[in-house]
């Protein structure tokens, strides 16, 4: 299967070099990277460009940016991937045996937070659990699906918040996610910086309220 990673970005210049340096080894295997930018004001684009990577300009929200990334992609797979995130060792491999068959449609990764700390740890292992009996995904997951099923559902949601959790939604209406123990680390710049009790707290009452039909709109406010 033809794999294709896209990756939205805004001003992410800081993280950006250590992310394509990781997507090297899969770009020599034939995997196709595509960066997406949503109108940054910093030296992303240049980065990308530099970096002989593809380089798609979207309208600025995460949903809109990778979509955009999947209409031009030409893989049968597509992956999704954060900017601060990092994907294992032998991820495309993993995919391909994770898709082997008609079983699953689509999964994501075990994550890892970057951070030190037992509780960045617990975070983590909690996120994991959650999503291994709840069959739903967040972006930190990279989250991957066969291109056909992605169109069927009608790919991310035009909304500022939640979007991953939606597609899952309809994702596992048409089967359950593989969900790879390999770890994709991701950063916990967010954690870090609100404090690990106050954003469980925070996530924790965002999805309970998406959950009970507050709109994307107004939890994208609380969320900033």
């Amino acid at each position: 299967m033809k794999l294709s990673v896209i990756v939205p970005v805004l001003n992410e210049e800081r993280v950006l070099p250590r992310l394509l340096r990781g997507l090297e080894v899969l770009r020599r295997s034939g995997v196709e990277v595509i960066v997406v930018d949503g109108g940054s004001a910093d030296g992303s684009q240049a980065l990308v460009v530099s970096a002989g990577i593809a380089l798609v300009c979207a309208m600025r929200g995460r949903a809109q940016q990778m979509n955009a990334g999947a209409a031009t992609a030409f893989g049968d797979v597509l992956l999704f991937l954060h900017a601060d995130t990092r994907l294992p060792d032998g991820a495309k491999g993993l995919i391909d045996a994770a898709l082997t068959g008609n079983r699953h449609v689509w999964g994501r990764f075990d994550v890892r937070l970057d951070g030190v700390g037992w509780r960045l740890r617990v975070v983590a292992a909690a996120m994991n659990v959650r999503s291994r009996l709840t069959g739903i995904a967040t972006g930190d997951q990279a989250i991957f699906a066969r291109r056909s099923v992605f169109e069927r559902v009608g790919g991310f949601p035009l909304q500022p918040l939640m979007e991953d959790i939606e597609l899952s939604r309809r994702l596992r209406a048409i089967s359950r996610p593989v969900c790879i123990r390999a770890r994709a680390v991701t950063s916990a710049r967010r954690w870090e910086s609100r404090g690990v009790g106050r954003t469980i707290v925070l996530m924790w009452w965002l999805r309970f309220a998406y959950w009970c039909g507050v709109s994307p709109e107004r939890l994208a406010r609380r969320y900033q």
